[in-house]
C-alpha cells in the first residue's frame, strides 16, 4: 500500500503557484481549500476566486472570521483594510491558476495513484463504482459530488493531504480544452473513457467534435499510463490508438478484456451480469437500473484489476453500491407507488436508456415526467422527437413534459408516435409539473422523473413524495 507524504505548508504551495506570501505565517498547513466563505471549515485555505457574478475578494474577512487558515488572492488591495492577523495571505497572478498549481504540487507529493474518468454519460456512477471497488484495498479519495471542473477538481486534490492511497476523479467539460487542463492538474495514472454521447452537443455541433474534446484525456500519457476504454463505443475506439500507454478495454464486444455476458435487467430492481476478465469470471449484481450501468460496472472491474484488487472481492463491493442522490434512486411510497428519481441531469441518450430500463417493469402503469434537455443547440427539436418515440416504444402510458419549445415538441411527437392525446401533458415549469403529477399518479404506478438540471425536476419528486408519504 502506498504511504502518503506529509501535507504541504503555505511556503511550499506558494512556491508551486509562483506567488508570494504578503502577510502572516508561511509555515501554516491547510488541510483543504474552499471557495465559499459561508461554508468554509476551520483550517481550510480560502480561495478568493473571481466569478462572472461575484468576487471572492469581497468575502475575505468573513472567511477569516469563520476560521480560514490561509487566503489566496490576486489583489493585495483586497486585504489592505482587513485585519488578517497571523493568517497568511498568498498573492498570485490568478487565483484559479494558483489553486490548480497548488493542487498539482499536492498530487505529486501525495504518492497517491490517480484514476481520472470522463465520458458523456455515467461519469459519476463510474466514479462511485470504481471508488467502491478500490476501497476493498486502498484508502480512496473520490471527487466530491460533481466537483469535476477547473475549480472542483483541484479542490478535491487538496484532500489528498489526509493520506489517501488512490484518488478517483471525475473530469467534466462544456468546451474544448477543459479536459486538457484537468489532465495537466491531475496527472492520472489510469484514465477511464466511458462513452461519447449527445450531452452539450449544442456547444460542439457534432458527436465527432465532442469525441475530439473528450480525447484530451489521452494527452500527457507515458508508457506506464493505462487507458480503460469502452470497446462498444466506436468513437472512443477511434481515438484510443493515439494513447501513448497501455489500453485495456471493456464491453460486450468479444474482443474486450473485461467482457459482459448473460445480462439480465431486473427493471427497477437493477441488473445481473456475468463478467469475464483475465483473472477469471464472476457474477455481479447491482441495484443500479438499466443496461447502461453494466458498462460503468465493467469499467470499475477493469480499474480494480489494474490496481491489484482481487476479483473475488468485487461482487460484494458492487452489490453494496447505491445510486447517488437523484441519479436513479428508487423511492417506494405509499399506495405502492414507485418513483425512479433520475432528475440530476439529462442527455438524449441517457433519457432513452432510462425510459427503456424502467419500461421492463410491465406490471405497473408507466408514468414519465420528462424535463427539457438543455444545451442541444439547433438539434434540440430533433433529439426531443427521438425521446418521444423512445417513450412510446418503452410503453409509457402517461407523459408529462416540462419546459419550453423543445419539451412541447416532445409532447407533440409522443402523440404522433401513438400515445393517447389525453395522456400527454405539457407544462412550462417544474412547479406546475409537481402539482400535475400529484393529481395524475395513481396507486401502483411506476413514475420516472428525469430532466436537465436547469429544469429542477426534483420539485416533481418532492411533490409526489409529499403527497404519497
Amino acid at each position: 500500500m502506498i504511504m502518503a507524504r506529509a501535507a504541504l505548508d503555505v511556503r511550499t504551495l506558494t512556491a508551486a503557484a509562483a506567488g508570494r506570501v504578503i502577510r502572516g505565517n508561511d509555515a501554516v498547513v491547510c488541510g483543504t481549500a474552499w471557495l465559499d466563505s459561508r461554508t468554509i471549515q476551520p483550517g481550510a485555505m480560502f480561495v478568493a476566486y473571481r466569478g462572472p457574478n461575484f468576487d471572492g475578494h469581497d468575502f475575505i474577512g468573513q472567511a477569516i472570521a469563520r476560521g480560514a487558515a490561509a487566503v489566496l488572492v490576486e489583489s493585495a488591495d483586497a486585504v489592505a483594510a482587513i485585519d488578517t492577523g497571523a493568517v497568511p495571505v498568498i498573492l498570485v497572478a490568478n487565483t484559479e491558476r494558483g489553486l490548480q498549481d497548488m493542487a498539482l504540487a499536492i498530487r505529486r507529493a501525495s504518492g497517491a495513484r490517480v484514476v481520472a474518468i470522463t465520458g458523456s454519460a455515467g461519469k459519476t456512477t463510474t466514479k462511485d463504482a470504481v471508488a467502491t471497488v478500490l476501497e476493498a484495498r486502498y484508502r480512496t479519495l473520490r471527487t466530491k459530488g460533481n466537483f469535476n471542473n477547473h475549480l472542483g477538481l483541484p479542490l478535491s486534490l487538496f484532500d489528498l493531504q489526509a493520506g489517501h492511497d488512490v484518488a478517483v476523479l471525475e473530469l467534466g467539460m462544456s468546451g474544448a480544452g477543459e479536459i486538457r487542463r484537468l489532465v495537466e492538474v491531475a496527472e492520472p495514472d489510469v484514465r477511464v473513457w466511458t462513452n461519447v454521447g449527445t450531452a452539450h452537443i449544442g456547444y460542439f455541433g457534432s458527436m465527432d467534435a465532442i469525441a475530439e474534446a473528450k480525447a484530451e484525456i489521452l494527452e500527457g500519457a507515458t508508457a506506464e499510463s493505462v487507458l480503460i476504454a469502452n470497446a462498444d463505443d466506436a468513437l472512443v475506439m477511434r481515438h484510443a490508438p493515439r494513447f501513448a500507454g497501455r489500453v485495456v478495454t471493456f464491453g460486450e464486444a468479444p474482443t474486450a478484456d473485461v467482457r459482459a455476458t448473460s445480462i439480465r435487467e431486473r427493471g427497477v430492481d437493477g441488473v445481473t451480469v456475468m463478467m469475464h476478465t483475465p483473472r477469471g469470471a464472476a457474477v455481479v449484481s447491482s441495484v443500479l437500473i438499466g443496461r447502461a450501468h453494466v458498462s460503468n460496472l465493467m469499467a470499475a472491474v477493469a480499474v480494480g484489476l489494474e490496481l491489484g484488487v482481487p476479483l473475488a472481492s468485487m461482487p460484494g463491493r458492487i452489490a453494496s453500491l447505491a445510486p447517488a442522490a437523484h441519479r436513479g434512486e428508487v423511492l417506494r411510497l405509499g399506495g405502492d407507488v414507485v418513483v425512479v428519481d433520475d432528475c440530476y441531469n439529462a442527455s438524449p441518450s441517457a433519457v432513452v436508456r432510462m425510459l427503456e430500463a424502467c419500461g421492463r417493469d410491465t406490471s405497473r402503469r408507466y408514468v414519465a415526467c420528462l424535463g427539457e434537455m438543455l444545451e442541444l443547440g439547433d438539434q434540440a427539436h430533433a433529439l426531443h422527437a427521438d425521446v418521444a418515440r423512445a417513450a412510446q416504444r418503452a410503453g409509457v402510458q402517461v407523459l408529462v413534459t416540462v419546459g419550453g419549445g423543445p419539451a412541447q415538441h416532445l409532447a407533440d411527437e409522443a402523440v404522433r408516435a401513438g400515445l393517447a392525446a389525453g395522456a400527454v401533458h405539457h407544462v412550462a415549469d417544474s412547479v406546475e409539473a409537481a402539482r400535475l403529477a400529484t393529481d395524475l399518479v395513481r396507486d401502483g404506478d411506476l413514475v420516472l422523473v428525469k430532466g436537465s438540471r436547469g429544469i429542477k425536476m426534483e420539485r416533481v419528486v418532492d411533490g409526489v413524495r409529499e403527497a404519497r408519504g
